[in-house]
């Protein structure tokens, strides 16, 4: 009997990191995570080369190596921006295919996951399907007809004015940007989930705060159906953690548009990684 083919499947967030070993039926056989190193560039690549080393020591079935990053990527994998971890220009693709002797898949985070909805998940039906994640920042990705040729190139950091801030989508809205929108409303907060705590709870502060909030949200999803006009939007990240709280409204400020969250939910990343990485083999 012919083994099943892994791939370590590498989801970069501006936060945690995660690793996966993924087989072909996109079953998560092993996964780990850890803290992401922020601000050095050396150490931040030793904990990914020394993560992959610790997942794969006992697996002789891997084809290749898949990362979502948080940034835009070059040629060969080449990082060259990653704005959340404050790292810039890495040569990430040839590190890891000197390292590790195998294939190395590398494109943006949200195309990753994208890939994965489209391909497999709610998508999977649809034509044009974008994908929204809202985390420590704000990403988004399109696939059409199953390829990402036209996906939009860090569309979290599209310029948008509020009150007189001209700043872009993801300063006010990702979980480190709702942070800066609660400031305008005299709120400090620490984090997203501690925010929607205190919206359940009716804070006042925290309630201008979450109108806003849902606002801008508003402004940034009719962006994007102008521009890409998707059939489907289907969303995660860590800010979905309190999806109960403002999932409904959401929704209801949108009933036009075909709103889900993704069918991977927090997996979307590794899930799409895998895809990808077994797509591009076989093609």
């Amino acid at each position: 009997m012919k083994d099943k083919r892994i791939v370590i499947s590498v989801d970069i967030g501006g936060t945690n990191s995660r690793f996966a070993l993924i087989d072909e039926n996109f079953q998560i056989v092993k996964s780990l995570t850890h803290p992401t190193v922020l601000y050095k560039k050396d150490e931040f690549v030793n904990s990914i080369v020394e993560s992959i080393r610790e997942i794969c020591s006992n697996s002789d079935d891997v084809v290749a190596i898949s990362l979502g990053i948080p940034g835009p990527i070059g040629n060969k994998g080449h990082v060259i921006d990653l704005p959340n971890i404050h790292i810039q220009d890495i040569p990430l693709g040839e590190i890891l295919s000197k390292e590790f002797k195998l294939p190395v898949f590398i494109r943006n985070d949200a195309e990753m996951a994208c890939f994965a909805e489209a391909m497999l998940g709610h998508g999977k039906n649809y034509q044009r399907v974008f994908f929204i994640t809202i985390s420590t920042g704000l990403g988004g990705a399109l696939v059409v007809n199953h390829s990402l040729k036209e996906s939009p190139h860090e569309i979290g950091h599209t310029p948008y004015t509020f009150q007189g801030q001209t700043k872009f989508f993801e300063y006010f809205a990702s979980g480190n940007g709702l942070s800066n929108l609660a400031k305008i409303y005299g709120l400090e907060i620490q984090n997203s989930y501690q925010f929607f705590k205190l919206v359940e709870n009716n804070n006042t502060l925290a309630l201008k705060t979450y109108e806003a909030w849902l606002q801008i949200m508003n402004d940034f999803l009719l962006f994007i159906k102008e521009h890409y006009h998707p059939d489907i939007y289907t969303f995660t990240g860590g800010v979905f953690n309190s999806k109960e709280v403002f999932w409904n409204d959401l929704i209801a400020h949108h009933q036009d548009l075909n709103l889900q969250v993704c069918y991977f939910d927090q997996n979307a990343g590794l899930i799409g990684a895998a895809c990808y990485a077994f797509t591009s083999l076989d093609n």
